[in-house]
């Protein structure tokens, strides 16, 4: 398989399409434009408009610099603009799964990044001795973030653990890399919430 392809199957497991809000936005202006067809048609056969009629919206329109004050014209403005902003935003930016690439030679390899986080768990669990169920591991596009919860009484040495969580993190050659975070609840933090 060619490296493009590759490249190509790998953005469509890791990237959501915009599908759901070009429809959103197609059928809104088909709605639009479907209303402003039944109000021409019922305007062209003499019946009553639903909403308004063609010649009383236009003559608004062209009423409105005059009837409004500028301050309708500014609020109405920042509307506009914030919602085109909004759409802009999600035509233009990519969506994002929970996944990410790992590097795996000639091979594409895509992985959710709740199987990431069990992962990790497990093998600080088994590395620092800590019980699996003391560890929460939280994983973003950007970040690793590791909570451990120590039982009482039991020491626990935080550079280790970093050591043991960076390490794994690097082998598993991300794409993108992620920087990880490591906290440790001692059980006095725990009760002062």
């Amino acid at each position: 398989m060619s490296d493009t392809v590759l490249r190509t199957v790998v953005r469509r497991e890791t990237h959501s399409p915009r599908t759901v809000a070009m429809l959103v936005v197609v059928v809104l202006l088909l709605l639009a434009l479907a209303y402003a067809a039944v109000e021409i048609i019922l305007n062209l056969v003499g019946a009553q408009p639903l909403l308004v009629g063609p010649g009383d919206a236009l003559n608004a329109v062209v009423a409105a610099p005059t009837a409004l004050m500028p301050v309708a014209f500014i609020v109405g403005g920042v509307v506009l603009a914030v919602l085109g902003l909004i759409v802009l935003i999600l035509a233009l930016g990519p969506g994002r799964l929970s996944r990410h690439e790992m590097a795996g030679g000639e091979r594409a390899v895509v992985v959710d990044n709740g199987v990431i986080a069990s992962a990790l768990a497990q093998h600080l669990s088994n590395d620092s001795g800590i019980a699996r169920d003391d560890i929460v591991v939280g994983v973003a596009h950007r970040t690793v973030d590791v909570t451990v919860s120590p039982p009482v009484g039991i020491p626990i040495d935080e550079a280790q653990l970093r050591r043991i969580v960076e390490e794994e993190i690097a082998s598993y050659n991300l794409t993108p890399t992620v920087r990880t975070r490591l906290r440790v609840e001692r059980p006095d933090t725990k009760e002062s919430r």
